[in-house]
């Protein structure tokens, strides 16, 4: 008896990912998390640019948060150009009871004691993980082979580089491009 052979072909998705537009929050060095605060004048003027910044890029859909600063970003840089779908999944950690708290006290949190530990009422970095990984499995059922966008933000972003790029929280963390001041118009990952 011969052998049957399959040829499953699996195609794979662009993924170009963008963070929101500076917000009034972001100016005051205050972690938002889930409080839905507004683009500042810059974090406009940074969205609109965008659409200028990827003119050579071509996308078949755009997912951002629901959250009105990535959905105002989405909107500035690509309203009418392509379908922007707001997603609950995409964003950012639940700071709980430090929504909308300084900087200063969250960000230390994020790297010490939140990656597997929730905020108080809130949420980890391992529980933005499920999320970004319940909204890949989405992605790979209905977009394969598809070019897609998302506007959000860091949480999510960081658990991108843990689940698509092999790295550890503590790496991705380590080398946040937050960090070094090194904003692109787009980082690319492939699912």
């Amino acid at each position: 008896m011969g052998e049957v052979e399959w040829e499953i072909n699996f195609m794979s998705i662009k993924i170009t990912y963008f963070v929101h537009g500076t917000t009034t929050d972001n100016e005051k060095e205050i972690s938002s998390g889930w409080k839905d605060v507004e683009l500042s004048q810059l974090g406009i003027e940074q969205s609109i640019a965008l659409k200028d910044k990827t003119k050579d890029k071509r996308f078949d859909i755009v997912f951002c948060s629901d959250l009105q600063r990535t959905h105002k970003s989405a909107q500035l840089a690509w309203s009418g150009i392509y379908d922007i779908v707001p997603d609950k999944r995409l964003r950012e950690c639940n700071y709980g009871t430090l929504n909308g708290s300084s900087s200063s006290i969250v960000e230390p949190m994020q790297e010490e004691e939140c990656i597997y530990n929730k905020f108080p009422e809130g949420e980890s970095y391992e529980d933005v993980k499920a999320r970004m990984a319940d909204f890949l499995k989405f992605l790979k059922e209905n977009y394969d082979g598809k070019s897609v966008a998302i506007v959000a933000h860091k949480a999510p972003q960081l658990a991108l580089d843990v689940l698509l790029k092999g790295k550890t929280w503590e790496q991705a963390l380590a080398e946040d491009w937050r960090k070094t001041k090194s904003w692109q118009p787009g980082w690319e990952y492939e699912l």
